[in-house]
């Protein structure tokens, strides 16, 4: 009997937290509303939240490869599973069009949608609930005007238990933490605004700062690196692997073109980044810049030496003759391959981007892994449409695994005091092989997938 009453009483304990997680979980529809008249929304307010949206890179992941912009439908890998990406665009059915200024304001700062269902952190509301009622009025504006577009967006794929949402309130109250933002008195003006488009639109901690087992941001290794659709996402604190300390002006110039003279050009999942921002007011740009080299924090002497060595050395390379570039501490097969392949671009004799960095200048030279060098080498780096742009060869299906390796390992001993990669194998074969699915964007933002989707949108259709 005593037994008994235990497992009662157990069983109402369950019941009782059960129903109070419910509870404290559920959230209540918004009434849909019928979308705005276009010709009657500010356009100054629309043109102010073009530019937010492109600092926030809304288009990125709310467009498809081949698809619409802002329809949706890109396939978000996670460990948990695939998560298809919204459609945000004016369309009443499969959009936003019946979603008030009221609902959008709620899903950028509590992570609800219209509805009352808890959103995916793949949907970067734990930096979105940072922004103001408003900016986001005018991102709302924005996207209202764009072109309506009917794209039904693919069912999540997403395993049990993580496919029930309401689960997402124990991990908002795990790691969740509403916003808006507070400047800092003890911050300049230029920092506070950086600090808020850093982590608040541009979201910059959610690539840049590694995650834990469920999927938040660890942080206290705060925008020290991570992996993303399998390009390596540099530390952008004071680990950063850049030979040249990083600094406010060199930060802007790169993120404002793309590349930076002394760090080469963008690629991977950072070339829609700074092709966004190549279009946003300078300020913003600046007072992002200024905000990471803060992070990053002053260069020790021993760093700042590191670099002009750096420096020096690329320079005398390129004083060299080409014909009596040879390597002392070179590898045979890895030595052949580059002074045949690589050196005739990047022996510093024309300049960024149109040219190859010199490789002791290389980030991804000096990096922790060989992988975004794998991916260049590899898939190269496609020209953009219709205007200049940094560009290289693809060596897929010209090199062999072995011949990579090779060549990998005698850049790495030829331009880096670092130790050597030790999985620089596994790496290669994994992305040879198609394990590693590695997306190519253009400078401009767009990726190979045709029909060309461009990142960057006109204020107004």
């Amino acid at each position: 009997m005593r037994a008994l009453r235990i497992i009662a009483g157990l069983a109402t304990i369950v019941v009782v937290a059960a129903a109070a997680f419910v509870a404290y979980a559920w959230r209540s529809a918004i009434d849909p509303v019928e979308p705005p008249v276009q010709a009657n929304i500010d356009r100054a307010l629309v043109a102010r939240g073009a530019d937010l949206a492109a600092i926030g890179n809304c288009n990125v992941c709310h467009t498809a490869p081949g698809g619409q912009p802002f329809a949706g439908g890109l396939g978000i890998p996670t460990p948990f599973g695939t998560i298809y990406s919204t459609n945000i665009t004016p369309d009443p059915e499969n959009g936003i069009g019946h979603w008030s200024e009221a609902a959008f304001i709620r899903a950028m700062r509590e992570g609800v949608d219209r509805e009352g269902r808890h959103l995916y952190p793949a949907f970067p509301y734990d930096h979105y609930t940072l922004v103001s009622n408003e900016d986001n009025r005018a991102i709302y504006a924005f996207l209202m005007t764009r072109k309506a577009v009917s794209a039904r967006i693919p069912a999540n794929e997403l395993s049990f238990p993580f496919n029930i949402r309401m689960l997402l309130a124990g991990w908002k109250a795990l790691y969740f933490r509403e916003g808006p933002f507070q400047p800092d008195p003890n911050r300049s003006a230029e920092l506070n605004r950086g600090y808020y488009l850093t982590e608040g639109l541009s979201h910059c901690g959610a690539c840049h700062t590694p995650r834990n087992r469920l999927g938040a941001e660890k942080k206290g290794e705060y925008l020290a690196g991570a992996e993303v659709e399998n390009w390596t996402v540099y530390p952008i604190n004071a680990n950063s692997p850049a030979p040249v300390p990083w600094n406010a002006d060199s930060l802007a110039i790169y993120l404002r073109h793309g590349w930076h003279e002394q760090h080469g050009a963008s690629r991977g999942s950072m070339a829609p980044v700074t092709a966004n921002l190549g279009s946003v007011p300078e300020e913003d740009v600046k007072a992002i810049a200024a905000y990471v080299a803060d992070v990053m924090g002053t260069p020790n002497q021993e760093r700042i030496s590191r670099g002009e060595a750096a420096l020096a050395a690329a320079r005398k390379e390129s004083e060299t003759p080409l014909a009596v570039r040879t390597a002392a501490n070179g590898n045979g097969v890895g030595e052949a391959i580059f002074v045949s392949a690589c050196q005739g671009c990047h022996d510093g004799r024309r300049p960024v981007p149109f040219g190859g960095l010199n490789l002791h200048l290389s980030s991804a030279v000096n990096a922790a892994n060989a992988q975004n060098i794998i991916n260049v080498t590899l898939f190269g780096l496609p020209a953009a449409r219709g205007e200049p742009s940094a560009i290289m060869p693809a060596y897929r299906g010209v090199l062999n695994a072995d011949q990579l390796v090779a060549l990998l390992d005698y850049m790495r001993k030829r331009f880096s005091d670092k130790p050597a990669w030790t999985d620089t194998r596994e790496r290669v074969v994994a992305t040879m092989n198609g394990q590693r699915e590695v997306p190519i964007y253009r400078m401009d933002g767009t990726t190979q997938a045709p029909p060309e989707t461009s990142m960057r949108t006109a204020p107004w259709p």
